[in-house]
């Protein structure tokens, strides 16, 4: 019973906080790898739950392919277990995840471990996929640098803590990527279309913009975090409104400050509404013009930075995204992303993980250089269906149905 009532009341939350607004990759490379990964995910044990710890955190916690793995056979014996309650994620150090470890996969694109890349893609989706439609009730603790598929690993789950030191942004497109690991899924449910601002720019948000645009369930100080962790961890309870509850107590009522962008909504609205990047760059220029507006300067600054088709295939993304269940979003990322490395179309990939995180001389060159050269044979082969030779994504939607 406490199984089918987790199930019931999670999907309340779910649906809730997704229809209450229907209007990556990390930065570090692995520098010491410990030699032990079972080290880099530790597991904490409780009465009634379980705790997984990213602990890579001379890496801001950027997540590996054993990592993935790791994480995804823990969640499927926890959920198993009937002694086990419910689930916590959390990081060590500053960081919660900033994403993928896009050095280590730089390095195993480059060698042409194709293989690799795709055994790490197809990990991560189907963790993301199983913590998406997970039976028990699930908290993630994203205090610190989240970024790229640290908020995949966690938005999707019931209960999303976040802090006065959270920093959240998706910044896939200026390495020549797109936010995947259900990116599309969860930005396209966003407030009016922060969602495309957020993807195409890189724009980080706070924890109390994570709670103004719904991307959070609760917030507390960072100082009062190991108050909330002692609570969780000796709560015998894991009714999800409980669990609801006693995140609650410790939260504070706040609000975006003045120079937040939430209070750039209607800008927001009315530069990104467009089909094309074309317009929207206009429109941007346009808006920057007639208002000498310092934010819309540097949100193009960001967007010619990043790569043209990137952008391009970004924007689609999302706006497919908004008619999608986590499924089939996670289905299409996996094309996409096998797209991105299989380089028939573009380096880009490569080329901005080396010129951001590598070299560091920070001037990819692009391929297309100029959005005006990204033709729509070039995007269309990102979002097309794998061939007989390569197979789909395939995740167990008959036994674990999706949210829509």
């Amino acid at each position: 019973m406490q199984r089918v009532k987790a199930l019931i009341v999670r999907h309340s939350f779910q649906t809730l906080r997704f229809l209450s607004h229907q209007r990556c990759f990390s930065a570090q490379p692995n520098y010491a790898p410990y030699h032990d990964f079972q080290d880099q995910v530790l597991v904490e044990g409780r009465a009634k739950s379980r705790a997984a710890i990213l602990n890579r955190p001379f890496a801001l916690n950027s997540l590996t392919t054993s990592m993935a793995s790791r994480l995804k056979k823990l969640y499927e014996s926890w959920e198993e277990n009937p002694d086990i309650g419910f689930v916590i994620l959390k990081g060590n150090g500053r960081a919660f995840c900033s994403g993928v470890d896009a050095v280590a996969l730089y390095h195993l694109h480059n060698e042409g471990k194709v293989e690799d890349c795709k055994r790490f893609l197809e990990t991560l989706y189907k963790f993301v996929y199983l913590q998406g439609t997970y039976l028990k009730p699930h908290v993630a603790i994203l205090d610190g640098i989240t970024m790229g598929c640290g908020g995949g690993i966690s938005l999707p789950g019931m209960f999303h803590l976040v802090t006065d030191k959270t920093v959240f942004a998706h910044p896939e497109a200026q390495l020549g990527f797109h936010p995947d690991s259900g990116a599309s899924f969860y930005l396209s449910r966003l407030p009016g279309y922060l969602g495309e601002c957020l993807a195409l720019t890189g724009e980080k948000l706070n924890g109390v913009e994570m709670i103004a645009c719904g991307l959070a369930t609760h917030y507390c100080l960072n100082a009062r975090l190991s108050w909330v962790k002692e609570c969780l961890g000796n709560m015998m309870n894991d009714d999800p409104t409980v669990i609801e509850s006693s995140l609650a107590q410790y939260g504070d009522l706040v609000y975006p400050d003045r120079s937040s962008i939430l209070h750039r909504i209607e800008t927001i609205d009315k530069c990104f509404c467009h089909d094309t990047i074309e317009e929207i760059i206009d429109s941007l220029e346009n808006e920057a013009a007639g208002a000498y507006d310092d934010w819309c300067r540097t949100v193009l600054r960001k967007m010619k930075e990043a790569s043209p088709l990137s952008l391009n295939v970004t924007l689609r993304s999302i706006r497919e995204g908004r008619f999608q269940s986590l499924d089939q979003c996670l289905a299409r990322e996996y094309r996409m992303s096998l797209a991105a490395i299989s380089k028939h179309v573009s380096n880009d990939f490569s080329e901005g993980v080396r010129a951001r995180l590598v070299d560091k001389d920070f001037a990819p060159k692009w391929d297309p250089p100029r959005v005006e050269e990204v033709s729509k044979d070039m995007v269309e082969y990102y979002f097309t269906p794998l061939g007989e030779l390569e197979p789909e994504l395939l995740l167990p939607t008959a036994l674990r149905e999706p949210y829509i």
